[in-house]
């Protein structure tokens, strides 16, 4: 069974690696900058790696998740950009709900579309608004919800010198599927401050908070970490990772701290 995870895993980082590479046509701190902004029209697909422990009643459980984040911009008119971003979950987990059980495979895709702005209003304030939908995508029904979802999303930013702070914020609430599942309504904050040296290196500092309104109850992983980009024949990348602890989480989930390792595929124009 965890040999099945690991070539699940395995397989998934190598078909993403293997992307066509394009030339690029811009490095620097421009890229990093735009990397730290999820409304910039930058290509990219980020895969992120986060391990999570002391999970479950008896918190001998632990799960991997691989979240493949591509981020496709595309231009509306001379004044508006409209961004896809999509997160596909994939999913290793041990010992959970309870000892000796434990699944591997898909999660549900959440898809992000935010109409911005393409330049900074006057006082430089990036922002962008948008539907956000839950797809039941889930390869086996532990790993995900069974439910449809959509709301609004909205990420507000701005950026001077080598930081950027901001926030991004999201609201899901399920319409259909299996009635014999638990609704979906859950708000999303991601408040973030990131700083950008002049070697490329990016220092972020994040949280990644869910209120279950259903159940009244938050999930709190506060979230740091480093990152380099780097250019390795043609292709620029960034890589990073860094550490995570859980400040709230409920009954049965993560617990203490966990980790997370990034890899970033850049394809400027």
């Amino acid at each position: 069974m965890k040999a099945n995870r690991w070539m699940l895993v395995a397989m998934t980082m190598i078909g993403i690696l293997l992307l066509p590479v394009p030339a690029a046509a811009e490095e620097g701190e421009n890229l990093a900058k735009k990397l730290a902004n999820p409304v910039s029209s930058l290509i990219s697909v980020p895969i992120q790696a986060n391990y999570d422990g002391n999970i479950g009643l008896s918190e001998d459980g632990s799960v991997w998740r691989i979240n493949i984040q591509p981020v496709i911009p595309v231009s509306i008119n001379d004044s508006w950009n409209l961004i896809s971003r999509t997160i596909f979950p994939v999913i290793a987990q041990s010992d959970v709900p309870s000892v000796g059980m434990g699944e591997s495979g898909t999660g549900d895709i959440v898809q992000s579309l935010f109409f911005s702005p393409k330049n900074p209003t006057s006082r430089g304030i990036i922002w962008g608004i948008g539907p956000v939908f839950m797809l039941p995508t889930a390869s086996d029904e532990m790993l995900g919800t069974e439910k449809w979802g959509m709301g609004p999303t909205a990420v507000v930013l701005k950026q001077f010198g080598p930081w950027t702070f901001g926030g991004l914020v999201n609201h899901i609430a399920s319409f259909a599927g299996n009635d014999n599942r638990a609704d979906v309504n859950a708000t999303f904050l991601q408040p973030f401050l990131t700083y950008i040296t002049k070697t490329k290196t990016t220092f972020s500092l994040n949280t990644e908070s869910t209120y279950d309104w259903e159940n009244e109850v938050w999930s709190v992983p506060i979230n740091i970490g480093v990152a380099q980009m780097l250019k390795i024949g043609p292709q620029i990348i960034q890589v990073g990772g860094g550490a995570r602890y859980w400040a709230e989480s409920p009954d049965g989930g993560p617990k203490g701290w966990g980790a997370r390792v990034n890899l970033v595929l850049l394809f400027p124009k």
